[in-house]
């Protein structure tokens, strides 16, 4: 007998794979074939009518039991946890448990499913074995709940009267009883190493946990039984599903496919249930219980798999999705608003087209002429603002999207239409992290493309309207496209283009309105004074003083480190210059900058910039050109002495000769001197107005604060003069420089040659010359198109400005030439950065406005 067994279990050893697919296979032939008979015999039409006449309260009623009744499944992951060193959020173990339990229930392929998702979201900090002991220990109490629900129902069969008598079946549920007895023996009264870390606790949490699995999924089939009004008395429900669970089970089917559903449907009518009805009870059953929670565990599968693979990649797959969702909807809202527009001001038009009506189907429809245009118009100028990537023009965007697609589907609805426009509304909320910025600003291309989209509408709606107006006698003449149905019709057009301009107005103002830390009021002085003591000043830091510049102030641990001074034009922020302060925090100040200015929908232009920094900002996507060079005199090297400087030695000798004097003058300054300044700065700007921001200008406080190089004729009288500007310690520089119309020729080399020998006599190292714009920009055929432009404007302009004369001056003196640049935004129009540049530069700004930016807490 012994060696028969062996013989038997050794076969079974051999050949288990080839006789289980047998036993599977033989299984789903006789579950199809009965399947058959039973569909067969259905009367499908009553099939039909049984499922529309469930209302939507019914089946929402299902849904949400159905989603309740998957949650005891979750009992098991919360517990699996307890096994395994990982440390998991309650958020996440729901979420993967959903997935898990939901996905076995569907395809559980015996178990394997389950073990492999819960290996995979369980790994962490874990080694193999210690999640393979952790999903058996699970695994084990899976049917420890059915087990004891076979026990119940044993003891119904024996205990309740029923009209159908279920006891041939009595010998599968006490088969299934055993399981759990057998289970707990093993695990509490059987010394093994295996179960040592199963406590009470966590094995009373799992057989509740199973149990209450169980009684859901059976208590939920009889709920839909009772929604469905069917009048069967429904405990003798409970043995029976409990038969046809142990049936799937051994079918070795996922679900119990099949199996389950055919011992259901044949049993049920034997208590008189139509088989029309029994079928439609499963399908419910199917559908809430499996489907639509395993659909919902896919939505929560792709998600976090979607997150793994981003967090791989270093987050450019959401970047992408993101990216294309936005483009996505914004050409959708643009297409929709143009084609809404089109189809009421040329209705004629529109509908004659052939290309047109081909895109008709995925847009919005309104019969209304008033609602059509007014909706247009809204979606344009949504379109805008999600072009824009405004943070609130989300929720408006998405109702207008509602409003447009319940109406469009309420008007024509085909499931194409449907599928696309739930298409839209994805990608409005797939994109939501792409709307980050906190207002808009309108840049100069954007305001004349709004002109131009909204101007030529109204006027293009206007001309079909005077076209078409009463009593004209030469229709025949009009073109056929812009002839319109009716006088009326476009009337109520007018007005909904009317009350669609004031609602746009209102919507501008709502996304332009709001806090803007980069205009407000206030200037630092004292902070300005102290950043410049500590870390000294450079070409620039002297000119915040003029007080026609905006400071933008970095802060470390809430310490002043540097600033910047700035204006706004349009949507851009021009820059003057390198900042000023601490250089070690130099790239972190324009990170933040970076940063806050795209948060408010501002474009960044630094303006006459040194290398170093125009690389910082190549990184941050900065296109550059370069715009003139900066000389600096080598005191040490500096002499008048040899041939070349034989020129400036005559001259130098002519003014001593004719009693010109130098001197250097100390604030403050008298009255008397600031009246001599002030004459001798207006006779040098004759008929022509002041310049600010990169230059300085004339003004008694700005002068107040550096000495004053002066040089008097033989009678005292006031020649020329030059203010100081402070820099490094190193570097000498001056600001203002002018001289009395009369002034005799050659007055600015004395000016400078005077200043060189004072920078020697105090120790300083280099004389900053300033800049020579468009110095040796675009010379080369391979330059930047933008520099060769420039070159020719240095070339050919000299008339205007004097560009060459000015290099040449300065030639004379300088040993060295630093390049300076200018940088603005890839993908930003050069042209019209360098207009508005220009307009900056060349505008005097009232020094009433200023402002300080601690970003550190304007940001909180």
């Amino acid at each position: 007998m012994q060696k028969a067994f062996a013989r038997v279990k050794d076969f079974y050893q051999k050949h288990a794979t080839l006789l289980k697919m047998v036993f599977i296979l033989s299984v789903l032939l006789f579950v199809f074939t009965e399947i058959g008979k039973i569909f067969h015999q259905l009367n499908w039409h009553q099939v039909g009518e049984a499922l529309s006449n469930q209302s939507p309260v019914v089946i929402i009623a299902m849904l949400i039991c159905g989603l309740i009744a998957v949650l005891p499944m979750l009992i098991y992951d919360f517990v699996i946890v307890k096994f395994l060193p990982g440390d998991f959020s309650t958020g996440y173990i729901a979420r993967s448990g959903w997935v898990t339990n939901t996905f076995t229930n569907v395809a559980g392929f015996g178990g394997l499913l389950g073990a492999t998702l819960r290996a995979n979201f369980y790994k962490d900090g874990a080694s193999k074995k210690e999640i393979l002991y952790a999903i058996s220990k699970i695994a084990l109490f899976l049917l420890a709940g059915l087990s004891i629900f076979c026990w119940i129902s044993l003891i119904m069969m024996f205990t309740i009267p029923s009209e159908v008598i279920f006891h041939k079946y009595s010998i599968w549920l006490l088969a299934g009883g055993l399981y759990f007895p057998i289970l707990f023996f093993v695990t509490k009264f059987k010394d093994n190493e295996f179960f040592k870390d199963l406590t009470w606790k966590r094995e009373f949490a799992l057989i509740v946990g199973s149990t209450v699995e169980w009684g859901c999924a059976a208590l939920f089939f009889l709920v839909i039984g009772a929604l469905m009004g069917i009048h069967i008395k429904l405990i003798d429900v409970v043995p029976l599903y409990i038969i046809a669970e142990i049936l799937g089970i051994i079918s070795m089917v996922p679900g119990g496919l099949g199996s389950f559903d055919v011992f259901m449907i044949l049993e049920l009518t034997h208590l008189g249930v139509s088989s029309e009805l029994a079928v439609v009870w499963i399908l419910f059953f199917r559908l809430f219980y499996y489907i639509v929670p395993f659909i919902l565990g896919g939505v929560f599968f792709v998600h976090d798999m979607g997150h793994q693979i981003n967090e791989n990649f270093d987050g450019i797959p959401q970047s992408i999705i993101q990216k294309v969702a936005h483009g996505l909807v914004t050409l959708f809202m643009y297409f929709s608003g143009i084609f809404m527009l089109l189809e009421s001001a040329l209705p004629n038009f529109t509908f004659s087209n052939s290309i047109l009506m081909k895109f008709m189907p995925y847009t919005f429809f309104f019969l209304n002429q008033m609602t059509n245009i007014l909706f247009a118009f809204l979606l344009l100028g949504m379109a805008r603002a999600i072009q824009l990537k405004q943070r609130k023009a989300y929720v408006p965007t998405l109702i207008i999207l509602a409003i447009g697609v319940v109406n469009t589907l309420w008007k024509e609805y085909t499931p194409t239409l449907a599928i696309f426009l739930v298409f839209v509304m994805i990608c409005i909320v797939l994109s939501r992290k792409e709307l980050y910025r906190e207002k808009m600003q309108f840049s100069f291309e954007s305001t004349v493309l709004s002109m131009l989209m909204f101007g030529g509408a109204f006027l293009l709606y206007m001309l079909v309207g005077i076209l078409n107006r009463p009593h004209q006698h030469h229709h025949h003449r009009i073109p056929s496209g812009l002839i319109f149905p009716d006088q009326q019709v476009w009337l109520y057009g007018l007005v909904g283009m009317v009350l669609a301009g004031l609602i746009l107005l209102v919507m501008m103002n709502y996304f332009t309105k709001g806090k803007d830390p980069f205009n407000q009021m206030n200037f630092p002085e004292e902070r300005i004074k102290a950043i410049i003591d500590q870390y000294g000043g450079n070409e620039v830091s002297h000119l915040a003083y003029l007080k026609d510049k905006f400071i933008y102030i970095f802060q470390k641990d809430r310490e002043d480190q540097l600033y910047l001074m700035y204006q706004i034009k349009a949507d851009k922020i021009i820059i003057m210059g390198e900042p000023v302060g601490n250089q070690r925090y130099l790239k972190d100040a324009v990170r933040e900058l970076v940063s806050l200015s795209d948060k408010y929908g501002y474009q960044l232009v630094f303006y006459e910039i040194n290398s170093k920094l125009t690389m910082i900002l190549h990184e941050f996507g900065f296109d550059f050109i370069k715009t003139g060079e900066e000389g600096y005199v080598e005191l040490d090297k500096f002499t008048l002495s040899g041939k070349k400087q034989r020129a400036q030695r005559a001259l130098m000798n002519k003014f001593e000769r004719e009693g010109y004097e130098f001197s250097m003058v100390e604030p403050p300054f008298s009255e008397e001197l600031m009246a001599e300044l002030k004459a001798v700065s207006d006779s040098w700007l004759g008929s022509r107005n002041e310049k600010g921001f990169s230059l300085g200008f004339f003004d008694e406080s700005y002068i107040q604060r550096t000495p004053v190089a002066i040089v008097r004729d033989k009678d005292g009288k006031l020649v020329s003069f030059a203010t100081l500007m402070p820099m490094e310690k190193d570097t000498l520089s001056i600001d203002l420089m002018r001289h009395r119309s009369d002034a005799p020729s050659g007055i600015m080399d004395k000016v400078f040659i005077e200043l060189f020998k004072y920078g020697q006599e105090n120790g300083y190292k280099y004389f900053d010359l300033g800049m020579a714009p468009l110095s040796n920009v675009g010379d080369s055929k391979y330059s930047f198109i933008e520099e060769r432009v420039a070159h020719f404007i240095y070339e050919y302009g000299y008339k205007l400005y004097g560009f060459q004369g000015l290099k040449s001056f300065k030639n004379k003196y300088a040993n060295e030439w630093h390049s300076k640049y200018t940088t603005y935004r890839k993908r930003s129009s050069i042209a019209i950065t360098m207009l508005q540049l220009v307009m900056v530069v060349n505008k005097k700004r009232k020094p009433e406005k200023f402002t300080v930016l601690a970003p550190k807490f304007l940001q909180q």
